[in-house]
């Protein structure tokens, strides 16, 4: 089973493809990580194919994220969430949203600017 921490980073990485805004932000990183955690998995390689439940998530984190501000949050959720965390494979968290049927228009990335985000 994934350990919090590992929850929280795939979490994070997730969000920074799919959010960033300054405002007021209605997507709190609590809800980024419980809306990713289903990702773990696939992001770690553990597994060969983003999951349904994944997926959903993704999806739905992307329908949440409405704002500038809940883009920017989601995005820095996901990266202080997998800052330092061993296993989370970049190059699959890049590829979730496309695997899942959502674009995103920003690099998912650790070196992603979120401020930049919009």
């Amino acid at each position: 089973m994934a350990r919090p921490a590992q929850v929280a980073a795939t979490a994070a990485v997730l969000v920074a493809l799919l959010v960033t805004a300054p405002a007021v932000s209605a997507v709190t990183c609590g809800q980024v990580v419980s809306m990713l955690s289903p990702c773990i998995s696939y992001a770690m390689g553990r597994v060969p194919a983003t999951t349904p439940a994944c997926c959903a998530g993704v999806k739905n984190l992307n329908t949440a994220a409405k704002t500038t501000a809940d883009r920017q949050t989601t995005c820095n959720c996901l990266k202080q969430q997998t800052r330092g965390m061993a296993g989370i494979r970049p190059d699959l968290v890049a590829g979730i949203p496309g695997k899942c049927g959502v674009t995103v228009p920003y690099a998912i990335s650790p070196s992603t600017d979120c401020s930049k985000v919009h």
